[in-house]
Parts: structure tokens; sequence; C-alpha cells
């Protein structure tokens, strides 16, 4: 018997954070699968607004996260620096997807979006175990020096998300110090 992808995701954190007989439930995620799994189903989320014949503009512009990295930069930000780049940017993205989903009728598409919101909160989830603190937004929104830019429609919100995971996220996560401890 196959497992759904998103049972077998769900399991594997699970796993991660019980580790059965140990005293301390929350360990640190380390296995990119689970990583793999959210761009795999973000991607799903952008397939299924492209084949839609419902319009695809939104309500009013949304702010989004900056995908591009330059990596000369990225490496000389401090961890500190990339995982508040990271989280401001999900917080951007779970913002922008909320307004998404009132300017969407079709009820597929309400499942791809809902699911694209829990899969945010998953991601936040997983930074949690990492030791990585959650972003707290200043007042007016994301905090100054946050490099973001705005899409007037769906099927550009949708591309960014799969962007962001694959590049800022997965950069984040591939190199968290906590993953690399003892293995020299």
């Amino acid at each position: 018997m196959e497992l759904p992808p998103r049972l077998f995701a769900f399991l594997l954190m699970l796993l991660e954070w019980t580790k059965p007989g140990l005293s301390n439930p929350l360990r640190p995620i380390c296995d990119l699968r689970v990583l793999k799994h959210f761009i795999e189903e973000a991607r799903d989320a952008e397939a299924a607004m492209l084949a839609c014949k419902e319009g695809h503009g939104l309500a009013e512009p949304v702010t989004v996260p900056q995908t591009k990295v330059d990596f000369n930069v990225w490496e000389r930000k401090t961890a500190l620096e990339q995982a508040q780049e990271v989280q401001s940017g999900l917080w951007l993205l779970n913002q922008a997807i909320g307004s998404l989903r009132t300017s969407v009728t079709n009820t597929a598409l309400h499942s791809h979006i809902d699911n694209s919101l829990r899969n945010i909160f998953s991601i936040g989830q997983v930074l949690r175990s990492l030791n990585i603190q959650e972003y707290t937004p200043p007042a007016g929104g994301v905090a100054g020096g946050e490099e973001t830019w705005r899409v007037s429609s769906a099927s550009e919100l949708l591309q960014v998300h799969v962007n962001f995971l694959r590049g800022k996220v997965h950069l984040l996560l591939s190199n968290a110090p906590i993953c690399h401890q003892g293995s020299s």
C-alpha cells in the first residue's frame, strides 16, 4: 500500500518530533524530503491555477518576497539574518495566498490554496524545530530592508511561492547549523 504524499510528509515530521523513547519531543527536522514535498504541492497549486478557466487576476496587487538569490550576499549574511529573511518571506506569502483565497471561487482551487496555507504553517513548524524563531511583523507589515515586489495575478503569486521554497527556504534548511552538528 502506497501512502499519499501528504500523509508521508506528515508522518516524517511526526516521527522526527516524537522519536519514541526520547525525552525531548521537539527534534530538528533536517530531512529535505519534507521540503521537497511542500515544493511539489506548491507546483501542483500553480499548475491547477494555470489550468483553471477562472480569471487569474487578484482583487488588488499583493506584496511578495523577492525570490532571486545573490549567493555572495546570502553567504555574507548571518544565520539569524537568513532566518529572518525566510520567515518574513513566509509571512508575506501567507498574507498574499490568504488574500488570493477570497478572490477565487473555484472549490478545487480553494483546496490547493488551503493546502498551501497549511504547508506554510508546517514549514514554520519545521523552522521552529531548528530553533529558528517565529517572525513577528512590525506594525506596518514587513521590516524595512526586506526585498519585496508586488504581483497582480494568481499565477505570478503561486510561481513566487514555488520559487521562494526552492530558493531561500531550501538554502536555509540545507545549511541549518543544528542539522550539521556531529557530522564532521
